[in-house]
């Protein structure tokens, strides 16, 4: 592959793409997020349209607050794949991170569609509608039930911005200078769009007066100054955020409301804002795999929200709900099954109760997985079985199928695997997702050869291997191949059963010179005597 030299001499790059994304992966952990932009960027020069390094770089520019330029790298990740999921939920970030609410919305909308089993997306669709909320009242107007309306505004976007750009400048280092020329920099509306950021903010200022200290090194060579400066222009870009994302007749709104709320019931925040930013942090344990934090994080929120009156939270029931879930999928990360089932069953009988239709299809995803986990099978494509009229989109369709086949396979009963098998890969094919497909395709050829099916297996196998060269997916094609290789041999020992059994068929007496040897023993036997 040309992308996998190791020197480019018109760029002077001396590494190849695999180790240029790998190193930027690691200084994104790390937090070097700069340093990360550059190894990215590399990694680009070598494949310029890998979609998943274009996302990468794309969150790096979020961290370092430059919006403009992670949008501009999650539209190219969607160049040649529209629906790449992960390209549009960092457009969705992207969008939202420059005020751009409603068309946020739009795309995690879309990337919900795509992907409804996602947290991600469903969190980004709350907090959007409640940007939306308390920007101009309320976000019905912009709220998309059908495709039409997503294509619709798809295109409104694209017009909008060909015609200009709005965006969120971040302020220049001389803070001094831009309060100076800008009166929402001053420090009472600083203070007051920051909240119990603003300590931090003056505190970096109170660093910076200290000349000593800021021309020193961290151990990485980056200076303290850089780094200080680099956290006030942050926290400035979030003032001039919330200042579009909520006007001053909005804060003020919420402000006699919020205080109205503290005086009566002496709550810690907002229910609503609290709950979201909540799930959040929930979301983000659990990303990071610590499933044992992200799971008392949820139960001390549950227990908060529970405490809470019912009328001040109109959809009380189905964030208990979805707590329920987020509980239930951290014990299960966890290892603690029976647990976890009984969450998620909590889940499924509010989503039944209140007859909320994704709640009741995420219940029952939740609980399959559960029952397949712990070697049910049989308890899991009951419950799988039953969410298949609630699956939207055909890339949700396609590991529904998947996973019943998996399991129907698990149990020997080959035919239904197969039958599931044919189903997943149809829905992929429509869904156009080439892992998809490869996974469908493996599950066919695997349900082919329990039914000693070899000649069918050996052609599922052989497409397999093509969509696993596609994806570059290396294990996957050396895993396919000895799969193949196996399928073959069995095909070759079943022809030459065949054509054993089909000479033994074809043979005559005439052709066994035994019989008449019989024969004329006997008779001379019988002559002798």
């Amino acid at each position: 592959m040309m992308a996998e030299t190791e020197i480019d001499g018109d760029q002077g790059l001396r590494s190849s793409f695999t180790t240029y994304m790998a190193e930027g992966e690691q200084l994104c952990q790390k937090g070097e997020y700069k340093k990360a932009v550059e190894s990215f960027g590399n990694a680009l020069i070598l494949q310029p349209s890998e979609k998943h390094c274009l996302v990468a770089r794309s969150k790096c520019f979020l961290k370092l607050g430059d919006p403009e330029s992670a949008l501009r790298d999650a539209e190219a990740s969607l160049q040649e794949e529209s629906e790449f999921f992960r390209g549009l939920y960092q457009k969705a970030e992207a969008l939202y991170a420059m005020g751009d609410f409603e068309f946020a919305l739009v795309y995690y909308h879309r990337g919900f569609k795509l992907r409804p089993e996602l947290q991600e997306f469903r969190l980004g669709i709350q907090k959007a509608q409640e940007a939306i909320e308390n920007s101009v009242g309320t976000p019905s107007s912009v709220k998309l039930e059908n495709k039409s309306d997503i294509c619709f505004l798809s295109k409104q976007e694209e017009s909008k911005r060909a015609k200009q750009k709005v965006t969120i400048k971040a302020p220049k280092k001389d803070t001094k200078q831009q309060k100076k020329v800008d009166p929402l920099r001053s420090q009472k509306t600083a203070r007051h769009l920051l909240g119990e950021l603003y300590s931090d903010k003056e505190y970096l200022e109170s660093l910076l007066k200290d000349e000593d200290l800021v021309k020193e090194n961290t151990r990485s060579g980056i200076k303290l100054q850089d780094l200080i400066m680099h956290g006030i222009t942050y926290l400035d870009t979030r003032t001039e955020f919330w200042r579009q994302q909520k006007p001053i007749y909005a804060r003020e709104r919420d402000r006699k409301i919020m205080q109205q709320k503290w005086n009566r019931d002496k709550k810690p925040t907002d229910p609503s804002r609290y709950i979201l930013k909540s799930l959040e942090e929930i979301d983000q344990l659990s990303l990071k795999g610590n499933a044992e934090e992200s799971c008392k994080k949820a139960q001390r929120v549950l227990k908060t929200l529970q405490s809470w009156p019912g009328e001040d939270i109109p959809n009380r029931q189905e964030l208990i709900g979805n707590l329920y879930s987020c509980i239930g999928n951290a014990q299960m990360d966890a290892g603690r099954m029976e647990t976890a089932l009984q969450s998620h069953q909590k889940d499924l009988e509010i989503a039944k109760e209140c007859d909320l239709p994704e709640a009741k299809s995420r219940a029952l995803d939740n609980i399959g997985r559960v029952y397949a986990r712990i070697g049910k099978f049989n308890d899991a494509i009951k419950v799988w079985e039953e969410k298949i009229p609630l699956a939207k989109s055909s890339l949700e369709k396609t590991w529904l199928f998947h996973e019943i086949g998996r399991c129907y396979l698990e149990l020997e009963v080959a035919a239904e695997a197969k039958e599931y098998g044919e189903k997943s890969l149809l829905a992929a094919e429509e869904a156009e997702d080439v892992e998809w497909q490869l996974n469908a395709s493996v599950l066919v050829a695997q349900a082919q050869v329990k039914l000693k099916d070899y000649q069918s297996s050996v052609s599922s196998f052989e497409k397999a291997l093509e969509r696993a060269k596609r994806l570059h997916n290396e294990d996957a094609e050396v895993a396919i191949l000895n799969a193949l290789e196996d399928a073959n041999r069995k095909l070759l020992e079943q022809l030459k059963i065949d054509h054993d059994d089909n000479e033994k068929e074809d043979r005559t007496p005439e052709d066994n010179p035994g019989g008449g040897e019989e024969t004329n023993e006997e008779s001379s036997s019988r002559g002798a005597a």
